[in-house]
C-alpha cells in the first residue's frame, strides 16, 4: 500500500470519537478499548505494507464497526457455561461433574469473605483446613483418616511420595494405567522417588506372581481400578480383599486407587463393577485413592482416606502443601459429602446422580415434547425423538451403556457440523453430539430447565444469520 493511503489510516483519537467505539467504552474499560484500537492499527498498517497488492481502506464508520467487533471477540472468555446434550454425564471437557445448589450456595456464601479455613473458632487457635470435610469422609466411609487434596493424580503422587520413597510397589502389569493428558502411572511412581515391581502379565495376574515379587526392599502392594478402560476374555486378577491380605502377611502396606469415587454402590443404576469407596476400607485398604469430581459428584479434587497414622504421615510430607486445596473446594465437597447421609437425598440433590436416575420414560416424553419445537425452527429441515445409548465418560465404567433419548436434528441448509457450531456460539452454549450426519441433542445430560432455551435458541438461529447480513 503507498504511503500516502497508509496516512489515511483515522488516528486512534478519531476512532474513539466514533459511536461503535464510545459505546463499547460504556460496557467495556476504555483502557481495554485504547489498547484495542492500537493493536488494529498496528495489524492493518502491517498488512498494508507486507500485502501483495493494494487492500481497501474501509471508511471510518465501519473500521470503527470492525474495530468494535473485534474487541468484544477478544474480550469474550473461552470459559462460558454450556449446556451439555452431548449425554456424557461426566464429560472431561465439560468439566465433568455440575456441582449441587447446596455446594454452590456454600461457596458463594464463603466466596465474598472471610471464612475460619485453618481457625478453630471455639479455641481461637489455629487447625487444620481438612477438618471441614475429615469427619464427613469418616462417617460415609469408615475410614479412620482422611486427607484433600488437588486431584487423584497428585493424591497418589504423594502417597507415594510419603509412603515408598526409595522402596518398591508392587503393581500388576495390567493396571499400569494412562489417564487423559499423558498422565501414566509408571512417571507417576519415578516422580514420587518409589520403584515400580511390575509383576504378572497383561491380562492375567495371579496371588502367587504378587507373593514371588515381595523382598526385603517392599514397601506396599498397589491395586488400580482400570476405570478407563477395560481387559476382557482369558483375564485373571487377585480381588483387593485378597491382595490387602497378603501385604498386611507381609508388614506391607496395601493401597487401593479406585479412581472414580463412587460413594455408593452403582449397580442400582444398571451400571457394575466400579468399587465403592467403604467396601475398600472393609476388605482391608490401608490407603484408598479417589476423585471428588466423577463418580462422587463434587468438585475437581483427590481424597486420600486410611489408617490414620498414614494419612498423618501423607499430611506431614513436605509435598503436601503444594497439592492442598482452597476454602471454595472444600467447602463444595462438605456441602456434597452432607448430602450422601441420607441417600434419597443425594439422588435427587447430586446432578449426577439426578440425571442419571432419570427414568427412559421422562426422557422420551421430553424428546417428544422438545422435537416439533425444533421442528419448527428455520434452520432446522427435520427433528425426530430418537432412543439412543449413551455413556457415563469421565473414565468410569468404560463400555457400560446408559439408555438414553435424543432429538435428531437435521438442518435445512449447510452441514451437521454447521449447524453443530452456530449452537455452540451463544451462551450458554449448546453442545450435541454429531452421529451418522444427524446432531443429536441428547436428554441424558440436559436439565428440564434447559428445554426451552435449546427450543428459543434453535428457532432463533435463522433470524440472527439475517440480522448479521444485514449489518455487514
Amino acid at each position: 500500500m503507498p504511503p500516502s493511503i497508509l496516512r489515511n489510516i483515522p488516528s486512534v483519537n478519531e476512532l474513539l470519537d466514533s459511536q461503535p467505539l464510545k459505546r463499547l467504552s460504556d460496557s467495556v474499560s476504555r483502557n481495554v478499548v485504547v489498547s484495542g484500537v492500537r493493536t488494529f492499527l498496528d495489524l492493518l498498517r502491517e498488512e498494508a505494507r507486507t500485502a501483495a497488492s493494494d487492500i481497501a481502506l474501509p471508511v471510518r464508520s465501519e473500521l470503527a464497526e470492525r474495530i468494535a467487533s473485534w474487541i468484544l471477540a477478544a474480550e469474550k472468555t473461552p470459559l462460558r457455561p454450556v449446556i451439555n446434550a452431548t449425554g456424557i454425564l461426566l464429560h472431561t471437557g465439560l468439566g465433568r461433574a455440575p456441582l449441587a445448589r447446596e455446594a454452590l450456595a456454600d461457596i458463594a456464601e464463603l466466596a465474598h469473605g472471610y471464612c475460619s479455613l485453618e481457625v478453630d473458632l471455639d479455641s481461637g487457635e489455629r487447625s487444620q483446613r481438612n477438618i471441614a470435610v475429615e469427619k464427613l469422609l469418616q462417617d460415609l466411609t469408615g475410614a479412620e483418616a482422611a486427607l484433600v487434596v488437588n486431584n487423584n493424580a497428585g493424591a497418589t503422587l504423594l502417597a507415594l511420595a510419603a509412603l515408598a520413597a526409595d522402596a518398591e510397589v508392587i503393581v500388576s502389569r495390567g493396571e499400569l494405567v494412562e489417564i487423559g493428558g499423558s498422565y501414566r502411572l509408571p512417571d507417576v511412581m519415578q516422580a514420587s522417588a518409589a520403584r515400580l515391581r511390575e509383576v504378572g502379565t497383561t491380562n492375567k495376574t495371579r496371588r502367587a506372581d504378587y507373593e514371588r515379587a515381595i523382598g526385603p526392599d517392599a514397601a506396599a502392594v498397589l491395586k488400580v481400578h482400570s476405570s478407563n478402560y477395560a481387559i476382557v476374555g482369558f483375564t485373571e486378577e487377585v480381588p483387593f480383599g485378597e491382595l490387602a491380605s497378603l501385604a498386611h502377611q507381609h508388614r506391607l502396606i496395601a493401597i487401593h486407587d479406585i479412581g472414580s469415587g463412587a460413594l455408593i454402590d452403582y449397580s442400582r443404576y444398571g451400571l457394575t463393577g466400579e468399587p465403592v469407596v467403604s467396601e475398600s476400607i472393609r476388605a482391608g485398604a490401608d490407603i484408598v485413592l479417589f476423585s471428588g469430581d466423577k463418580l462422587l459428584g463434587g468438585p475437581q479434587c483427590g481424597i486420600i482416606l486410611g489408617r490414620k497414622s498414614l494419612v498423618h504421615q501423607i499430611r506431614s510430607h513436605s509435598l503436601a502443601r503444594a497439592f492442598r486445596v482452597g476454602k471454595l473446594t472444600l467447602a463444595a465437597l462438605a456441602a456434597t459429602l452432607r448430602l450422601y447421609r441420607d441417600p434419597d437425598t443425594a439422588e435427587r440433590s447430586v446432578p449426577l446422580l439426578s440425571l442419571l436416575s432419570t427414568s427412559v420414560e421422562n426422557l422420551q416424553l421430553r424428546a417428544e415434547r422438545l422435537a416439533p419445537q425444533l421442528a419448527a425452527a428455520e434452520a432446522i429441515a427435520s427433528a425426530e425423538p430418537l432412543e439412543n445409548v449413551t455413556f457415563l465418560g469421565g473414565g468410569s465404567l468404560p463400555g457400560q451403556q446408559v439408555r438414553t433419548w435424543c432429538v435428531a436434528l437435521r438442518p435445512a441448509t449447510g452441514s451437521v457440523d454447521q449447524l453443530a457450531e452456530r449452537l455452540r456460539s451463544g451462551s450458554p452454549s449448546i453442545f450435541g453430539r454429531v452421529q451418522q450426519n444427524l446432531l443429536l441433542l441428547d436428554l441424558r445430560t440436559v436439565f428440564p430447565a434447559q428445554d426451552s432455551y435449546i427450543a428459543q435458541t434453535t428457532c432463533a438461529i435463522r433470524g440472527e444469520e439475517k440480522q448479521s447480513a444485514t449489518v455487514s
